[in-house]
């Protein structure tokens, strides 16, 4: 089905699991990424940049993931990252996205506190979910550039939470947006807290490098999203350039794009076996 945040994101509550929050970067690896989440019986978060989405078209994604989520039995949500413009987010919301991120967290608290407000009011008018950020994310990723990221401060997430109402919460824990090279060191022991002092989905964005052996951790900690984008878009060029590189000029491009559609696929099954909890009996 064609879904919203709120609603995978409380069947991940109660059964303790993670859900993967992928970004597209075009509309060829959107199908293999969801098949994949459906191979592997998990609901799947499908995300894009507003760079994307203005790029391919908001109504061309919407119409994709809701066409795929109405024929086959996955939860498909598709999900708006990042986005400070209110223009991007009432454009993402007409257009028939089901869950979009306001990011304030280069504000002010209290400007980012009344602006995340006023997008969870017009989001929810209109059966929309809502992800806010409080602490800020270093590093440089598709339309978000932060130099050196601030950690969150649990009883900061604790009372933004509070007064916007979000529906998930990005936060801060040592991760870097673009990093692919080496494995990042995050704060689990911080993750532990803002669990303990907010009563929302937890978010964790830069997850590319994250090292998996973490994933358990951070599923025991609260993290119900948790994104990866830099690691797909690696995989997906790297591949493109091995197979444009060796294929005649004049053969079908679907024979160097299947394949890096399929890198991607393959990154999607590995991240979500590693997110999804263990079960025993």
């Amino acid at each position: 089905m064609y879904v919203t945040l709120t609603e995978v994101l409380g069947e991940a509550e109660k059964i303790g699991s993670t859900v993967g929050a992928f970004n597209a970067h075009n509309l060829e690896m959107i199908p293999a990424m969801i098949s994949a989440a459906r191979d592997a019986g998990s609901p799947i978060i499908i995300q894009t940049s507003v760079g994307t989405a203005r790029y391919i078209g908001m109504e061309n994604l919407v119409a994709l993931c809701r066409g795929i989520g109405e024929r086959e039995p996955v939860d498909v949500v598709l999900h708006l990252d990042h986005a400070t413009s209110l223009d991007d987010i009432r454009d993402a919301i007409d257009a028939g996205y089901s869950s979009v991120m306001f990011d304030g967290s280069s504000f002010p608290y209290s400007e980012n506190v009344l602006k995340t407000r006023r997008v969870v009011e017009f989001a929810h008018g209109r059966g929309v979910s809502v992800e806010g950020e409080i602490g800020t994310i270093g590093g440089t990723e598709e339309g978000v550039s932060v130099k050196e990221g601030a950690l969150t401060k649990p009883e900061e997430a604790r009372d933004f939470h509070d007064a916007t109402g979000v529906d998930a919460l990005a936060v801060s824990i040592g991760t870097h947006h673009g990093s692919y090279l080496g494995k990042t060191e995050i704060d689990l022991d911080l993750i532990a807290r803002i669990h303990t002092a907010v009563d929302v989905p937890l978010v964790v964005h830069g997850g590319t490098g994250v090292d998996e052996a973490d994933y358990a951790q951070l599923r025991d900690s609260g993290v119900r999203k948790f994104n990866i984008g830099t690691e797909l878009i690696v995989g997906w060029t790297r591949t493109a350039k091995e197979t444009f590189g060796s294929t005649e000029l004049n053969a079908s491009l679907r024979k160097n794009i299947v394949p890096a559609n399929t890198a991607v696929a393959e990154i999607v099954a590995r991240k979500i076996s590693r997110m999804l909890p263990t079960v025993v009996g």
